[in-house]
């Protein structure tokens, strides 16, 4: 059983701007980390960078669309980066669409081929950290989730 069945999934007391800000400020902290190379996709290249240097991880985004829902090795890898960023004080969001997602970071650079963005790693690109007015907005998100007990808060990607 999991904190957030626990507790369950109760929204945050927020109005629409501050969710439509959320996902302003996603959109615009994946941009701007694809520009600076600070950006990791997928659910094993994640997991290999949070084992190697996990001090390093700024942010997590995880994407799932309704027919991952039923795929229970995807919720297991989930609910394991879950307690890993909850443990190591990383802020982590959930994205409802993956297509969006796909449409902001696109496809890898060295192949050309799609990505698996199931989970996507914000990285610092250098050791003095790294100062983006995004990454700020969706940790305040972030806290503000966790006040009202929603550990994983859902952000909807603008259109």
């Amino acid at each position: 059983m999991t904190l957030e069945e626990i507790h369950g999934q109760e929204p945050v007391p927020a109005d629409h701007d501050w969710m439509q800000g959320a996902g302003k400020a996603l959109h615009e902290l994946l941009v701007s980390a694809q520009r600076r190379g600070c950006l990791t996709a997928g659910v094993y290249e994640s997991a290999k960078l949070m084992n190697v240097d996990p001090d390093n991880v700024a942010f997590c985004v995880l994407a799932t669309d309704e027919e991952d829902e039923g795929d229970i090795a995807l919720q297991i890898h989930f609910t394991l980066i879950q307690a890993f960023c909850c443990e190591n004080d990383i802020d982590i969001v959930r994205v409802n669409d993956v297509a969006k997602l796909a449409a902001i970071v696109g496809p890898s650079e060295e192949s050309g081929e799609p990505r698996d963005l199931h989970c996507i790693l914000i990285t610092n690109p250098n050791e003095d950290g790294w100062k983006d007015p995004a990454l700020e907005k969706l940790s305040s998100f972030c806290e503000e989730s966790r006040n009202v007990n929603d550990w994983v808060p859902t952000i909807t990607l603008p259109e």
